[in-house]
């Protein structure tokens, strides 16, 4: 179970990846076709289908908060002793993806479509949460988190391939008025998510647990008073807004939230954009959309520059890519070329590259987070993180689906209405165009102040472990001073207190 003792090759960080198969997958069919099920075969209007979204992941939100701290605590119960803190939920989340595919049926009532999505948000976050700190938890270098990165990002992309390639084939086979190409593609891809997390539960490990952790497994007192649980919740509350003290986490999370609130928003009016702005079928829109495979080698080619130019350059490689793509898109809408498919084909092919390094850049830039944080409070705290980003995440896309359905509902979009008003098309346009492209440019402004990077990383790890063999603070060198005070947001002599 030791770090040291165990090789993070190949095949284990692609069997790690695999989980992300469902992470990538299972929110891409959401977030393109979703709304427009709900619309179309289930009969809701746009307000409704939106604050099923908005309503589920607000409360599960709330629910992913207590997630991290209680994976980070849970080696201290017999299932976390026996089967891994983080590890166990994997295991248990494999069997109740079934609940994906009941997404994906017609006839149901407003509260089943509700009640069906909170379970499968939740069950999502209970396994996503865990499983985004084995890398951290796995091993300490660099290259071998980034490797465990790279391949789940890899897995990611392969899931947002199928997730859009598998539903332009299903929905040409069954035609475009059959909602059964929905639930069957529910059921195809509940099935190989249960398997793929599975797979990741069995080839993973957790770093062993350290003296300070053996000692308060002993000293756990399990009748606790209401007033020391209600001093156990203060102290988590406080332990989560600690977080954003971190400037490297503060400028990383800001990043993370407009970017991908920008790639949702342009997800969730996507097809309506195809289907009634360009008059073009839902399988067109299927099919642009599946050029997401060009993710595949764009992973791997991303893997390499994350080394090799950073965190802050790839972000602006992405962000500049998207908005020329956005562009060109708009372009097409507004001269309506003959060739104007062909056209969409091309830019949708190069929108997926930069949207495919906008995916795959935070969630490798977060394993070295709670390096950072280490060197403020000496402790280790990946699962609260993960929690928080998880969190902001969750109640961003949950506000910004909402705000697309009160758009397109406010702007004249009718439900089950073939033929839309010019009004109505004007507002899906101008969410498509304004609304993502808004947050992408707040997001390029951003990434220009990031500096956690393999090399700084490599410095304050240096540190840290001089630090830990009982070096002096007096002794830091001024690059390094330089570096850990960037990072942290903290002078050098706050950090690595003497009481913990």
């Amino acid at each position: 179970m030791s770090i040291k003792k165990r090789k993070v090759t190949i095949p284990i960080s692609i069997g790690y990846g695999l989980t992300d198969l469902m992470g990538g997958g299972a929110f891409t069919i959401i977030g393109a076709w979703l709304l427009f099920f709900y619309t179309t075969y289930v009969g809701l209007t746009p307000v409704e289908a939106a604050s099923i979204v908005a309503i589920a992941r607000i409360v599960d939100a709330i629910v992913s908060l207590s997630i991290g701290s209680i994976t980070d605590n849970f080696f201290k119960n017999p299932l976390g002793k026996r089967f891994g803190r983080r590890r166990f939920f994997l295991l248990i989340g494999a069997p109740l993806m079934a609940v994906y595919a009941m997404l994906w049926v017609t006839g149901m009532s407003y509260w089943y479509y509700l009640t069906c999505y909170l379970a499968f948000e939740i069950i999502a976050a209970m396994v996503l949460i865990p499983w985004e700190t084995l890398p951290s938890e796995m091993t300490t270098d660099f290259t071998d988190r980034t490797k465990l990165s790279t391949c789940r990002m890899f897995i990611s992309s392969t899931g947002v391939f199928l997730a859009t390639f598998v539903p332009s084939i299903l929905i040409r086979f069954f035609g475009e008025q059959n909602s059964y190409a929905y639930t069957l593609n529910g059921i195809i891809f509940a099935i190989l998510f249960a398997v793929c997390i599975f797979i990741s539960y069995k080839v993973t490990w957790e770093r062993e647990l350290t003296d300070k952790m053996k000692e308060e497994m002993l000293q756990e007192n399990p009748s606790r008073t209401l007033s020391q649980k209600y001093h156990d919740t203060v102290q988590v509350a406080k332990d989560y807004i600690s977080t954003l003290k971190v400037r490297a986490f503060r400028q990383h999370l800001l990043i993370y939230l407009c970017s991908f609130t920008g790639k949702d928003t342009y997800n969730a009016v996507f097809v309506f954009f195809i289907v009634y702005c360009m008059n073009l079928s839902s399988a067109n829109a299927a099919d642009i959309l599946s050029l997401s495979l060009i993710g595949i080698p764009t992973t791997i080619a991303s893997g390499f520059l994350l080394v090799k130019i950073g965190p802050g350059n790839l972000y602006k490689v992405s962000y500049t890519t998207m908005l020329a793509c956005l562009a060109g898109m708009f372009a097409v809408y507004v001269y309506d070329p003959s060739s104007k498919l062909l056209l969409l084909y091309v830019i949708g092919l190069f929108y997926q590259i930069g949207r495919q390094i906008l995916d795959f850049t935070p969630w490798n830039v977060f394993p070295f987070i709670p390096d950072v944080d280490e060197l403020i409070c000496r402790k280790r705290r990946e699962g609260l993180f993960a929690a928080v980003m998880t969190f902001s995440r969750k109640t961003t896309v949950a506000i910004a689906t909402f705000v697309v359905g009160v758009v397109l509902q406010e702007g004249g979009f009718i439900k089950g209405q073939l033929i839309q008003s010019p009004e109505a098309l004007m507002t899906i346009s101008s969410t498509l165009f304004i609304g993502t492209g808004g947050l992408l440019v707040i997001s390029l402004v951003l990434a220009f102040g990031f500096k956690l990077n393999k090399q700084t990383h490599a410095v304050l790890i240096a540190e840290i472990e001089r630090l830990k063999a009982g070096g002096s603070k007096a002794d830091v060198t001024p690059e390094t001073r330089s570096v850990c005070e960037n990072l942290t947001g903290y002078e050098y002599e706050k950090l690595w207190p003497d009481k913990i």
